[in-house]
C-alpha cells in the first residue's frame, strides 16, 4: 500500500537525489544536488551548473529502491511548537513536487511500512521498549489507514469537511484533516511525526513494525481513527470534545491507572480543580528519566513539567497574546471562563471577557494556542486570578497533561512497556472496546 506524506512547503525545495532517479516527463537520469524555485518568470528546476524552466508536478522516481535516498534541506519540524527548529531529513521511495496556495510542496511517497519504520522512531525514540514499540506501530498503522479511507469517502460523498463554527458570540475550529488535499497526511505534529529513514536506527523499530505487520485496530470491523498523545495527565479525554463532534466508542475517557479508584469525571470546576490539583497514581506520572530518555526524542526532554505544570501571565501579556494568536481585539482581558469541559477535565469552550469585546473560544488546541507564544501544553488546567490593590494584576494557568489526550498516552504506555506489559495489554488498556486484527 503507497502513501503520499506532505514534506516541505516552501517557496523553493532544495534537495539531493542520492542514487540513479527518473522523472516520467523529463529525459534522462538524476542524480545530485537540485532545487525547484519559484519565480515571478516560472517555475525552474536548478543544479549548481544550470537552470531550466519546468511544468509542475515533478515526480522523481527511484531506479533502485532498496538502495536510494533522498535528501530534504531545512525541513521545519515542530511547527509553531516550542521545540520548531529545522533539519536535513533523508528520505526512501519517491518525491513529487507541487504547487498549491502560492507555494511549493514536497510530498514522499512510499510503502507504508517504510513510513512507519520513521514515524516509530521520529514519535519518540528507537530505544524504547519493543512491546511499546509494537503497540505504537499498530496504533499509527490504524490511524493512517482510518484517515485514508476517510479521505476516501469524503471524495465519493463530494461534500466539503468544515472544521469552523464561527459567529458573533463563539469561534470554535479543530485542527485535522482540511490543509491536506493533495497528499494523504502530513509529516509534523498536526498528523504524526514522520522525519525520515535516518530517525529508524535500531533493530528494535524493524522488528516491532515487522511483528505487527498488517494489524490494526477495529471497531465493528472497521478501521480505528486511533489517536495518541505524549501525556494525558492521568485521564484521556473523547474524540469528540478535541475534533468534530462525531463519537467514537473506542476513544473515550480511560483513566490511566492499574485497577485504582477512578475519581470522579473533572468536567465540573470543582472536581476539576481537584483533579488538576492532584498527583494520582498513574501510569503517565513518571519521572524515570530512564524510560522518559528512552521515550523522548531530544527536543521532547526539554519539557520536564508535563504532568503537572503552570504558567503565569500579566493582564497586559495574555491580552496581547490573545491579540496576536487569534487576531480578535478584546482589549484588556479581565476574566477567562471556562464555559465546558470534557470528561478529563480539558477545557472545551473559554468565555473570554475583555474590555472591547467578549466571545467564546475553542476547541482545545485554539484555546491552547490563544494563551501561549506556541502552545500551552493542553487545554486541562484551572484558572487563578491574581489582584494587588484590588487591581487585577494578571492569570495563573495550572494545568495536566502534554497535548489532546486522545486515545493512547505515549508516556503511560511507555511506562507499561517498561512494567512488562505487552503491547496487546497496552493497547487494551487504551482502547477497551477495540478489537484487534490484521487487515494484509
Amino acid at each position: 500500500m503507497l502513501i503520499s506524506v506532505g514534506i516541505l512547503f516552501a517557496p523553493a525545495i532544495r534537495f539531493r537525489l542520492h542514487g540513479i532517479f527518473h522523472e516520467k516527463n523529463m529525459p534522462g537520469k538524476f542524480s545530485g544536488e537540485y532545487a525547484v524555485l519559484q519565480t515571478p518568470d516560472g517555475i525552474f528546476l536548478t543544479t549548481p551548473q544550470q537552470s531550466i524552466p519546468v511544468r509542475l508536478p515533478l515526480e522523481f522516481t527511484p531506479e533502485r529502491e532498496e538502495t536510494a535516498r533522498i535528501e530534504l534541506t531545512d525541513v521545519t519540524i515542530g511547527i509553531n511548537f516550542h521545540w520548531e527548529r529545522q533539519e536535513n531529513q533523508f528520505f526512501r521511495g519517491s518525491l513529487k513536487i507541487i504547487t498549491e496556495d502560492n507555494h511549493l510542496s514536497a510530498i514522499n511517497i512510499l510503502d507504508i511500512e517504510e513510513y512507519l519504520l520513521s514515524v516509530i522512531s521520529s514519535e519518540m525514540k528507537a530505544t524504547s521498549s519493543l512491546e511499546f514499540l509494537k503497540a505504537h506501530a499498530v496504533i499509527s498503522r490504524s490511524w493512517l489507514i482510518a484517515q485514508c479511507e476517510k479521505s476516501a469517502e469524503l471524495k465519493e460523498s463530494g461534500k466539503t469537511y468544515l472544521s469552523l463554527q464561527e459567529n458573533q458570540e463563539e469561534y470554535i475550529r479543530w485542527y485535522d484533516r482540511e490543509d491536506h488535499r493533495n497528499f494523504d497526511v502530513c509529516a509534523d505534529d498536526h498528523c504524526q511525526r514522520y522525519q525520515g529513514i535516518h530517525k529508524a536506527s535500531t533493530p528494535l523499530v524493524s522488528q516491532a513494525i515487522a511483528d505487527t505487520r498488517g494489524e490494526v485496530l477495529c471497531y465493528q470491523h472497521r478501521t480505528c481513527d486511533a489517536r495518541f498523545s505524549k501525556c494525558c495527565g492521568g485521564l484521556s479525554e473523547k474524540f469528540e470534545n478535541v475534533w468534530e463532534s462525531v463519537s467514537h466508542p473506542y476513544l473515550t475517557t480511560i483513566y490511566d491507572g492499574a485497577g485504582a479508584q477512578i475519581p470522579e469525571l473533572p468536567a465540573r470546576e470543582e472536581e476539576a480543580e481537584k483533579w488538576i490539583s492532584s498527583s494520582p497514581d498513574v501510569f503517565c506520572n513518571t519521572s524515570d528519566q530512564r524510560i522518559l530518555s528512552e521515550v523522548l526524542n531530544d527536543y521532547d526532554q526539554e519539557t520536564h513539567d508535563f504532568f503537572r505544570w503552570e504558567v503565569y501571565y500579566t493582564q497586559q501579556e495574555i491580552s496581547a497574546l490573545a491579540c496576536r494568536k487569534l487576531g480578535i481585539d478584546f482589549g484588556n482581558i479581565t476574566d477567562l471562563t471556562p464555559i465546558e469541559r470534557g470528561e478529563s477535565g480539558r477545557i472545551i469552550r473559554l468565555k473570554v471577557t475583555g474590555s472591547k469585546r467578549s466571545m467564546i473560544i475553542g476547541k482545545e488546541l485554539v484555546i491552547r494556542k490563544a494563551f501561549s507564544p506556541t502552545h500551552l501544553y493542553s487545554s486541562a488546567f484551572i484558572i487563578r486570578k491574581e489582584w494587588k490593590d484590588g487591581q487585577l494584576q494578571g492569570f495563573r494557568l495550572k494545568g495536566a497533561g502534554w497535548g489532546h489526550g486522545v486515545g493512547l498516552c505515549q508516556i503511560g504506555a511507555a511506562v507499561m512497556g517498561a512494567k512488562g506489559y505487552t503491547y496487546r495489554e497496552i493497547l487494551h488498556h487504551y482502547f477497551p472496546k477495540a478489537t484487534l486484527e490484521k487487515k494484509y
